[in-house]
């Protein structure tokens, strides 16, 4: 038994066991590839591969992400290793903090965390909305936010601590909209996902309905005109449903001090 860094050669074996890990299935298939060229893609071996994990590091954080383990090995703490293996990667890049998103009704990996000291941080929502042209919609492009009161936006799936650079790089690249009506304003930063074609994920924060149906009718024909064929949007409101915006699932941000 032993954890190793995952290869191209271990793919079919892994994704045995990767089919039917959601209702839709399951993404590992998607992003494989990038996650082997990023790094720190690493597997539980019993003779042949039986769980795997990705880690990603990012200034003083370290990202959790992809763990999944065969049915038929569960309940071995194969999870528990994988997750305190990839702890001792961000250690040594001097990471401050770990992170990792676990479904609100997933009882025991929450109780797994747990066990490893992870604290539920924030919950999240997951929302899906369809591309389509629209033209009534009036919002503005952010040229600043401050930090205080933007602390992480999601990239890629992964909730990423920002900064003043930060923020002010994705107000400069025109990936920050704003709806302002009756003293109530929405935000969203807009990003591609990066292991994922067509696909636009975003951040939202929410203020009022009205809007909120500015940025969703801007979003939708954003997506439009740049060929996106899906759009993802996590938040930590409650979203009221408009125009194609259909709930998926809510998610807990985990956190824990590596100090």
């Amino acid at each position: 038994m032993e954890i190793r860094k995952a290869t191209s050669f271990d793919k079919d074996l892994v994704l045995k066991f990767c089919k039917n890990t959601f209702s839709w299935g399951d993404y590992i298939e998607k992003v494989w590839s990038s996650w082997l060229d990023e790094g720190n893609l690493f597997l539980f071996e019993k003779d042949f591969p039986v769980g795997i994990c990705h880690t990603f590091c990012f200034q003083n954080q370290l990202w959790i992400e992809g763990i999944r383990i065969d049915p038929n090995f569960r309940r071995q703490k194969i999870a528990s290793k994988l997750i305190l293996h990839a702890e001792l990667i961000g250690k040594k890049t001097n990471a401050l903090f770990s992170y990792l998103l676990i479904d609100t009704k997933n009882i025991q990996s929450l109780s797994m965390a747990n066990s490893l000291n992870y604290e539920i941080f924030q919950m999240w929502n997951y929302y899906s909305l369809l591309p389509k042209k629209n033209s009534d919609y009036e919002i503005e492009f952010k040229h600043s936010l401050d930090s205080q009161f933007f602390p992480y936006y999601v990239d890629s799936w992964r909730w990423l601590e920002t900064n003043e650079k930060i923020l002010s790089d994705l107000c400069v690249q025109n990936k920050v909209i704003k709806s302002s009506l009756n003293g109530n304003n929405s935000i969203a930063v807009i990003n591609d996902y990066k292991h994922l074609d067509k696909t636009l994920i975003v951040t939202l924060f929410s203020g009022s309905f009205d809007t909120l149906s500015n940025i969703i009718s801007y979003l939708q024909n954003y997506a439009v005109e740049k060929n996106y064929e899906r759009i993802q949007i996590l938040t930590k409101e409650n979203l009221t449903s408009c125009d194609s915006l259909e709930y998926k699932i809510s998610f807990n941000l985990m956190k824990k001090s590596l100090r």
